[in-house]
């Protein structure tokens, strides 16, 4: 099932200035929520943080109340060869699809990297990273 591969991640929009995201991980860290996996992007002055975390419901209500703006983003995660050609390979599959990458991070994983994607076409990514061999992770699978 494709829709058992699609991860929920969370945006924070906040002022691009000192402190911010100091305060953002606080209010997980009291919240108990693990940070897995988070990007930084600014825009003039406002930044978008990008996190995967264990507890995304959570994490949003706390920074809600905290006046930050949140929205939930669907992507994927792709268990990536941690050596040179790795992100080729990924790249080349969706390029090949028509398939674009609206955005990326990586972390390192228990077994591999990951690599984190948002696409045009979350389904069709799916179908043609499954079809070339590729490994997808479930949203239980991070960490």
């Amino acid at each position: 099932m494709q829709g058992e591969y699609i991860i929920k991640q969370i945006s924070i929009f906040s002022e691009n200035k000192p402190g911010r995201l100091a305060a953002i991980a606080e209010a997980l860290e009291k919240s108990n929520v693990n940070i897995y996996a988070f990007s930084i992007a600014e825009a003039n002055s406002f930044g978008v943080v990008r996190a995967l975390v264990d507890k995304p419901d959570d994490a949003r209500s706390v920074l809600e109340k905290l006046g930050f703006a949140v929205q939930f983003t669907d992507v994927i995660a792709v268990r990536m060869k941690d050596q040179p050609g790795g992100l080729h390979e990924v790249a080349q599959i969706l390029g090949d699809a028509g398939i674009n990458i609206e955005y990326a991070y990586a972390y390192s994983g228990r077994e591999a990297a990951v690599l984190i994607l948002r696409v045009s076409q979350a389904g069709e990514a799916i179908s043609k990273i499954q079809a070339a061999g590729g490994s997808l992770l479930r949203e239980s699978d991070l960490g």
